[in-house]
């Protein structure tokens, strides 16, 4: 079943770049929370929107919203591309493509460059697939503005 504009964050379990177990329904109990997808970490383009999320990172967390970046890569990968990029918020590894799927993103096995929105409380406001790797960033942020 795909998450629909109203639907709320699914019961599963990711890890993250550290490889600790992450409750995928529980990222947004506190804050509001942007997904967003990328098709490969450390590849031009998924950088380019990774970096973008970073440059503006504050602004997001001002509007008590935290980020999050969801790939299929491993753990490993993603810590290696946190690093090397200085990206400040967690990455959650997705190698079976669970919520890449149920977010409507997963294809053929990819993932499609995209971004999810969800309120705090956890209930989906706003997607965008596919979106531009310079676009996602500045979208979100646009929208989450909107909200206030």
């Amino acid at each position: 079943a795909t998450i629909d504009i109203g639907d709320s964050l699914p019961s599963l379990t990711l890890k993250n770049e550290k490889g600790e177990d992450v409750q995928v329904e529980n990222l947004a109990s506190e804050k509001g929370v942007i997904l967003f997808l990328v098709p490969k970490a450390d590849t031009p383009g998924c950088t380019n929107q990774a970096c973008g999320f970073r440059d503006i990172y504050p602004d997001f967390t001002s509007l008590n919203y935290d980020v999050y970046c969801l790939s299929a890569d491993t753990p490993a990968a993603q810590t290696k591309w946190q690093t090397k990029k200085e990206l400040p918020y967690p990455l959650l590894s997705d190698p079976k493509r669970l919520l890449i799927s149920a977010l409507g993103a997963g294809e053929g096995g990819k993932t499609k460059r995209s971004h999810f929105i969800f309120e705090q409380g956890g209930k989906l406001v706003d997607k965008k697939i596919p979106v531009k790797p310079a676009d996602s960033p500045k979208l979100a942020l646009d929208f989450i503005k909107s909200l206030q």
